[in-house]
């Protein structure tokens, strides 16, 4: 206060932070895309398109400012291609949230807004005052009686000041049935909207809940008798934007098809991926068809109505002659049929999609160079022998591949609807399960092979592989997220004991806690937060949730306990010989010293903690775990070193002929070294993580390291620690991403490495 020019400044990043909004956030659907969603709609016989997307931010959080000369242009596109198909557009209002209703410079500056997309050629219009505060400031409440007089007013008047469009929609801030105080028969909010709202005004309304498992004429009857009016069904089954793990590919289901002639119109919300609508929009529209007559194109409607012929006006067009009658709406024959379509299309390559694999082709190198695999900064070796050659052409696929009915429907089965899991994600959950429960006979019995089967690697790398590149980048942050997670999964198992059945066998399924009616949100994170919640360290959601790469890579990951018969010390001779210039000549003389330095403690006496990262040409990277480090500093003092002395005497006296050699000798009796009783108290367990140079895809780096997380927390580990040299900022950076923090930095102890721990 009293300083003018600290509030010039502000002034000025206010407008900055405006100017970045309405030419930076700003966005409308591109016209290739809006032409093909109208052609699809078109098709299948819907009419109707709301516009209302949260992220043109002049929808909801600006809807005071008008479109600027371009974004008219975009608006105008997408209206003109709508009416084009036959299709009402809708465009929607949100200006709940900070409106003042009894304001006339709100109200005229509201009038200004919709006049322009009038202008523009929209003749339908949407007001929606959804999840928004009920409170009033001070001059709306001097002004109204309540929250829904102030609404209904202003609704009123701009309906009326639009000259009483044929379509016009008002969403109440009491939109279902559990938002309504004390109940829905008994709500004074939505007894005021439904007697003072104008009664052509259609309002919507989307069930018992926001998302409604069901939808019956018997439960819409209550609010159509408090409404005096036929609601308008906004539809939240296939809407996904509460849960960045979660995609819905399932039919439309659990609507009766009686309900067409109680409701004024179905409006269905879909997924925020395009390409993921395909099955529920041309499902929805075999749900409208179901029931009706038809002749030669021309429909023949029973007991038609008002209400009956605004359904028609809102939802779904004329019928066709070639499609088929049917008494019965079956999601299952609704899917079957969607799919028939949907298949011609996954296996057709678009035309944009040659230049997005060119563009990841291109991006392939910088892309390898920016992921923290553990590599330094400079120039990169050749591939190691034995691999580059093979590998040589992997990386991002070409997209030639071809997708198998069979693989969709899986597809479908693990990404299904809110309330359910399709078969193949029940029968993925019902092997965990079965797992969970009989996992001390799986232990026991080591030649039982378990019955989980994880098809879900081939299904990612056969999505990646695909020809369709649009779907390929609408799904592939789905099915990435559930391939990581399964991963850890299937190592975990492949490793399970008796101790770790003791603790494994306290979590919960979200199916277990997800009852008929809760909504969807309750429970994160569908089928992969199920197999998560299995897992022993399930509840630390920020190991699971990360960043899918830039570019899809088609290469086949499997992450599985170490095998006696494993040749691991390529891996980290490997990455010696990458990051020291003069590695070659120790390797090369003595090729076991740095592998017996980097993997030989553990390997030989903490196995069930080691984990390899393997791809078809082998192991590509390792993970070591030492769950007790006290424990295991005697032991390694014990039979470890003593061994390692025996198998690198000194030749010629004291001295070694290879001074790197006897270097690296001593390191490992460094490496044995004293931690603060302070840090082995909150932190008993130790790690270690390497990789080849080469890795493509850095994220399963992150889940080979979960995978030994999971078991150090199965078998009682409260923390772990991991010991990085200072200047290795990569790997720093790479374990702060996974929640490591600092704990002791060289100063505070005789050693120059930096200790970063994590609890579990």
């Amino acid at each position: 206060p009293g300083n003018e020019a600290e509030r010039e400044r502000e002034r000025e990043r206010e407008r900055e932070r405006e100017r970045t909004y309405t030419s930076v956030t700003f966005s409308l659907p591109m016209p290739p895309l809006s032409m093909t969603f109208c052609a699809r709609m078109q098709s299948w016989g819907l009419n109707t398109y709301l516009y209302g997307p949260k992220d043109d931010l002049k929808h909801r959080l600006l809807w005071r400012e008008v479109y600027s000369h371009e974004e008219e242009g975009q608006l105008r596109t997408l209206i003109k291609e709508a009416q084009s198909r036959g299709l009402k557009f809708v465009y929607a209002l949100s200006p709940g949230q900070d409106i003042v209703f009894s304001s006339s410079c709100d109200l005229t500056l509201l009038k200004r807004k919709l006049r322009q997309v009038s202008d523009l050629g929209c003749q339908a219009f949407a007001i929606l005052f959804d999840d928004i505060d009920h409170s009033m400031c001070q001059a709306d409440s001097e002004a109204f009686s309540s929250f829904a007089h102030a609404q209904v007013t202003v609704t009123n008047e701009i309906y009326r000041f639009l000259g009483e469009p044929a379509v016009f929609l008002f969403c109440p801030t009491e939109y279902c049935g559990s938002l309504c105080s004390p109940s829905v028969s008994k709500s004074p909010y939505l007894q005021t909207v439904g007697e003072d709202l104008l009664p052509n005004i259609a309002v919507i309304w989307t069930g018992s809940k926001v998302i409604s498992r069901k939808l019956s004429v018997d439960c819409l009857a209550e609010v159509e008798s408090v409404l005096q009016r036929s609601p308008l069904i906004w539809d939240n089954l296939h809407a996904n934007d509460y849960d960045s793990r979660r995609l819905f590919l399932g039919p439309f289901k659990g609507r009766e098809p009686q309900l067409r002639s109680h409701l004024r119109g179905l409006l269905l919300n879909p997924n925020c991926e395009f390409e993921a609508n395909y099955i529920p929009l041309h499902s929805l529209a075999s749900w409208y068809r179901t029931g009706k007559k038809e002749r030669k194109g021309e429909v023949i409607s029973e007991g038609k109505d008002g209400a009956e012929r605004i359904m028609e006006q809102l939802e779904v067009a004329v019928m066709r002659p070639e499609m088929s009658r049917e008494c019965e709406y079956c999601p299952d024959r609704a899917l079957s049929a969607a799919l028939r379509d949907w298949m011609q299309e996954l296996n057709q390559p678009l035309q944009a999609g040659k230049k997005l694999v060119k563009g990841e082709m291109e991006g392939r190198e910088g892309e390898k160079k920016s992921q923290p695999n553990h590599q330094p900064q400079g120039s990169r070796p050749s591939a190691p022998p034995g691999r580059g050659q093979k590998a040589q052409g992997w990386g991002l696929c070409g997209g030639k591949g071809l997708l198998s009915e069979t693989q969709v429907r899986l597809l479908v089965g693990l990404y299904y609807l809110p309330h359910e899991h399709g078969p193949s994600a029940q029968k993925l959950l019902q092997d965990l399960t079965w797992l969970k429960a009989n996992c001390h006979l799986v232990s026991a019995n080591s030649k039982k092979t378990p019955p989980l089967k994880v098809s879900v690697c081939f299904l990612h790398c056969s999505v990646v592989s695909g020809a369709n590149r649009a779907v390929l980048y609408d799904l592939y942050p789905y099915v990435w997220d559930l391939r990581n997670t399964a991963l850890v999964a299937k190592a975990f198992i492949s490793d399970l004991t008796v101790p770790s059945f003791s603790v494994w066998c306290g979590k919960t399924t979200g199916a277990d806690q997800l009852g008929v009616e809760s909504e969807p949100w309750t429970f994160k994170g569908g089928v992969s937060g199920e197999v998560q919640m299995l897992l022993p360290i399930g509840s630390s959601s920020d190991l699971f949730t990360h960043p899918p790469p830039l570019f899809p890579t088609s290469r086949l990951y499997n992450i599985r306990p170490y095998h006696s018969k494993d040749k691991v010390g390529e891996v980290p001779r490997k990455w010696y010989c990458f990051t020291h210039n003069g590695g070659q000549e120790s390797s090369a003389s003595h090729p076991d010293i740095v592998g017996d330095r980097c993997l030989g403690p553990c390997l030989a006496l903490c196995p069930e903690y080691c984990f390899i990262l393997e791809d078809e040409l082998g192991a590509c990277g390792c993970v070591l775990g030492i769950l007790d480090v006290r424990c295991f500093a005697k032991r390694c003092q014990a039979s470890w070193m003593p061994a390692m002395r025996d198998k690198y005497p000194p030749k010629g006296g004291n001295t070694h002929p290879n001074t790197q050699v006897k270097d690296l000798i001593q390191l490992m009796e460094e490496d044995q070294g004293e931690y603060p009783d302070s840090l082995i108290y909150h932190f008993p367990s130790q790690l270690r993580l390497d990789a080849l140079p080469e890795l493509v895809d850095v994220s399963v780096s992150r889940t080979l390291l979960t995978a030994l997380l999971t078991a150090l927390k199965a078998n009682g580990s409260q923390g772990v620690f991991c010991e990085v040299q200072p200047t290795d900022r990569q790997r720093l950076e790479f374990l702060t991403k996974m929640g490591f923090l600092e704990i002791l930095r060289g100063e505070a102890r005789s050693r120059e490495g930096v200790v970063l721990g994590r609890l579990l």
